[in-house]
């Protein structure tokens, strides 16, 4: 993957199974955000493949993608700010049966019950909080197998990043895999299953999250720490409190 003369990423290799939350880690302008864009279309590689459900999407246009079953959540978000939430909605349905829209509009709606409540508001006027739901929910109206998820706790305050990592992990019990970009690395894989770290555009570290959590390399550069987690801050059972 190359961007100009530039190489964005090279020799990147990872897998994301059904139903896993995988997060990849890394410093800005390792290509964490140029890999999750390359999956779903909006930036193509010049080699390599890209396999989902046997097919490659590296050959696949954006919309086939959606359509295949992936999400795409941006870092900053990209809502329409001048549409209400209702039509950011219905703009993420493009690909859904009419008749099925309502139905999508509602589970939405159950998963962020503050989108109802805002359904005729101008997005562009909504929290930071709220856009990211917003974000979230837009993806989730094609229901996909796969969300990337691109920095969801980017600016929010920490009660609502608490939130929103409460609903990814309750997308991700819904069957949902995740492929996670955050800058909490801590909060990143306490979330994930696995995780893989990325250099200058190449994987140079991967494994479990908990190995992850307590490999010096990683703590030093990512976690900020000198010393282990404690054992019930890591791995995908944790939970919040």
């Amino acid at each position: 993957m190359a961007y100009g003369h530039r190489r964005a990423l090279e020799g990147v290799s990872l897998t994301v199974a059904p139903g896993e939350i995988v997060t990849l880690l890394g410093a800005n302008g390792s290509g964490k955000s140029t890999t999750l864009r390359a999956i779903s279309g909006l930036v193509r590689p010049r080699a390599g493949t890209l396999r989902y459900d046997g097919r490659d999407l590296a050959r696949m246009p954006a919309d086939a993608i959606v359509a295949a079953g992936i999400g795409h959540v941006p870092e900053g978000r990209d809502i329409f700010g001048e549409f209400s939430v209702l039509e950011n909605l219905q703009v993420g349905a493009h690909t859904v049966p009419a008749r099925e829209v309502e139905a999508r509009l509602q589970a939405a709606y159950a998963l962020f019950p503050v989108l109802r409540e805002r359904r005729r508001q101008r997005a562009g006027t909504l929290s930071g909080g709220e856009q990211q739901m917003l974000a979230i929910a837009r993806a989730l109206m094609t229901r996909p197998r796969l969300l990337l998820l691109d920095e969801p706790s980017l600016g929010l305050a920490p009660r609502l990043v608490r939130e929103i990592f409460r609903v990814i992990r309750r997308i991700n019990a819904e069957g949902v895999a995740v492929l996670l970009v955050e800058q909490n690395a801590r909060a990143a894989l306490a979330l994930a299953a696995r995780g893989y770290v990325l250099e200058t555009g190449r994987v140079v570290a991967a494994g479990r999250s908990a190995d992850l959590a307590v490999d010096p390399r990683i703590r030093a550069a990512y976690l900020g720490l000198d010393r282990p987690l404690a054992a019930d801050a890591v791995g995908p059972d944790h939970r919040e409190r």
